[in-house]
């Protein structure tokens, strides 16, 4: 009797039978027989195998997934699907290249199967072993025989992929043979140094306690003298180098930033250790004693003038973090009313160029509190802007957010809704040195109407919003339209 592989080697053949493969005019079955060879490198689990021989079944043969998982099981027609990608048949495979390969990597980047990162390490190991032979052969007239002619998007691909295997994959000779192939096709696209082996130290997190949420992870006590941001398991390597050296670079500028002194592993996820000794975030602080909100409130309103008041132009490098508000737009309102969204962007538009440096993600979680001195972790959204973007994302994370259920500001902010609109309050009042009530409220207006509408982008995520998010929807573009109309400029 047959086992699984042989049976996979013979049904895997017929289907391709007659194909050849693009380079060489090769037999079709020996790219995915290589595959399986790769495989067996890494692991001897025969579903993994069996499906590095299965592949390509369903995206180049009549093949389905049902018929996969009726001959082999649930678990290889999942590992097959996950290496499939939508074929258009209305429209050319050049036309949609870049749209499948995002599709394709978005679900690589969110899986945390170990079998479909070996499958594709697989894969994309035969596929450049293949590019880079006909490179040394064709040189740069090779790129006008794929449906990607263009070398700097294939580097895109195939770098992206790297980045997302790294952390699990990284010990393989199948990533460090994958490395050096990249880097022959494209010099330098990685440090040399990942081509040999390297282990990354791995730390546990139980039993630490958590400091704060974020976007992108999560901020541990490690222990007394460390802290460790935990990243999401969609961040790669990369994502969390660039992080860092943001850090750095913001420090030179005089932006006062916890500095990373290593990227650690944290079982599937990568984590960027901090020296901060005896220290805590200031949504700590104040949720230990909310009595002293007004003093965090002036520590962090001090803080921002320090970041505020660091000039910087294009040529320093950062984005224009004026560009968060049109996503808001884009995502949101255009999606509602059109003829509102474009309102909307004529204010947005009329904001001067930007020269000043800010935070992006300016909120208590995100500061820490060491031997009185106030540092700033998380800066992977700094970027040049008009201070009323960090103002009005003070508003949407001390105020919007529990106008709905207060329990959000105190489950991610570790203190009371009442507390969160004091410390709002008492900041602008410190920021803009002024207790005058109609200048306050001019700011704030500026910063409510940012903070709509970045609400309904929020909201708008969703593939089915519910009926009261529909209904919040619905409430905050009320808002909108009325200081839309208030509103005359966002400039502070």
């Amino acid at each position: 009797m047959m086992n699984m592989l042989e049976e996979a080697i013979i049904y895997a053949t017929v289907l391709h039978q007659g194909k050849v493969r693009k380079f060489k005019s090769i037999p079709y079955i020996l790219h995915p027989i290589e595959v399986a060879q790769i495989l067996s490198t890494m692991t001897d689990d025969e579903e993994i195998i069996t499906a590095g021989i299965l592949h390509d079944i369903v995206e180049d043969t009549d093949g389905t997934l049902t018929e996969i998982e009726k001959r082999f099981g649930k678990r290889v027609a999942y590992l097959v699907s996950s290496e499939s990608e939508n074929k258009y048949p209305d429209e050319s495979r050049e036309a949609t290249w870049k749209r499948r390969k995002e599709e394709a990597l978005l679900i690589l980047k969110n899986s945390q199967d170990i079998g479909v990162k070996m499958l594709w390490l697989a894969d994309k190991l035969a596929n450049i072993r293949s590019l880079s032979g006909m490179y040394s052969e064709m040189g740069d007239e090779m790129w006008t025989k794929l449906h990607q002619d263009d070398p700097h998007m294939q580097c895109w691909y195939y770098r992206s992929i790297a980045e997302s295997l790294e952390l699990s994959l990284n010990k393989t000779g199948a990533f460090k043979e994958y490395i050096k192939h990249m880097n022959f096709i494209w010099p330098g696209t990685f440090d040399s140094d990942k081509a040999r082996y390297k282990k990354y130290r791995e730390v546990s997190i139980d039993g630490c306690k958590l400091l704060g949420r974020g976007a992108k992870g999560e901020v541990y006590r490690y222990d007394d003298e460390l802290v460790i941001k935990v990243f999401n398991e969609n961040n790669t390597y990369h994502d969390v180098e660039e992080e860092i050296a943001l850090s750095r670079k913001t420090f030179v500028l005089g932006m006062p930033t916890a500095i990373s002194f290593g990227i650690v592993s944290v079982g599937d996820r990568y984590g960027a250790m901090y020296e901060l000794i005896e220290s805590d975030t200031v949504s700590t602080c104040i949720g230990r004693d909310q009595g002293q909100v007004d003093v965090y409130a002036k520590i962090m309103s001090d803080l921002a003038h320090t970041i505020h008041d660091i000039e910087v132009t294009e040529e320093d490098g950062f984005s224009d973090g004026t560009e968060s508000l049109r996503d808001y737009v884009r995502g949101g309102v255009e999606r509602e009313d059109e003829a509102l969204a474009e309102k909307c962007m004529k204010l947005i538009d009329a904001l001067p160029a930007p020269g000043t440096l800010i935070h992006g993600d300016f909120h208590t979680g995100n500061v820490f509190m060491q031997n009185g001195e106030a540092l700033l972790i998380d800066m992977d959204r700094v970027s040049r802007g008009n201070p009323i973007i960090e103002i009005a994302g003070l508003y949407y994370f001390y105020v919007v957010l529990g106008e709905d259920d207060p329990s959000v500001i105190e489950k991610f902010m570790g203190f009371s809704y009442q507390t969160a609109q004091r410390f709002y309050s008492v900041f602008i009042k410190n920021y803009f040195g002024t207790e005058d009530s109609g200048v306050l409220q001019e700011v704030t207006d500026k910063a409510a109407f940012i903070s709509c509408l970045r609400m309904i982008r929020k909201l708008h995520k969703k593939v089915t919003m519910s009926e009261k998010e529909q209904k919040l929807s619905e409430l905050y573009m009320a808002r909108v339209r009325e200081l839309v109309e208030k509103v005359k400029t966002l400039e502070i």
